[in-house]
C-alpha cells in the first residue's frame, strides 16, 4: 500500500532541502513563503496549494512532480 501523499510531500521537501544544504528559512526566502509555513509543511501540519508546490520546487531547482512521488519510484526511472 502506498504512503499518504502528505507524508511523501513532507519527506521530499525536507530531503531535497537538506540535499541542497539550505535551512527552512533560506528555502522560505527563495520560495517567497514564510519560514513557519515551510516548517508546518515538513511537520505535516499544512496542506499546500499547487502554486506553492511550484514555488518550492523552483526554489529547490527541481521538477514539481519530484516532491509528490516516493523516492524509490523516482530512482527506478533513471
Amino acid at each position: 500500500m502506498s504512503k499518504n501523499i502528505i507524508d511523501i510531500f513532507a519527506a521530499n521537501v525536507k530531503r531535497y532541502r537538506l540535499h541542497a544544504g539550505i535551512s527552512q528559512e533560506k528555502l522560505a526566502e527563495l520560495a517567497c513563503l514564510h519560514r513557519t509555513y515551510i516548517s508546518a509543511i515538513e511537520c505535516k501540519r499544512r496542506n499546500i496549494s499547487i502554486e506553492n508546490i511550484q514555488k518550492i520546487a523552483d526554489a529547490l531547482e527541481i521538477d514539481p512532480y519530484k516532491l509528490l512521488i516516493e523516492e524509490n519510484e523516482d530512482a527506478s526511472k533513471h
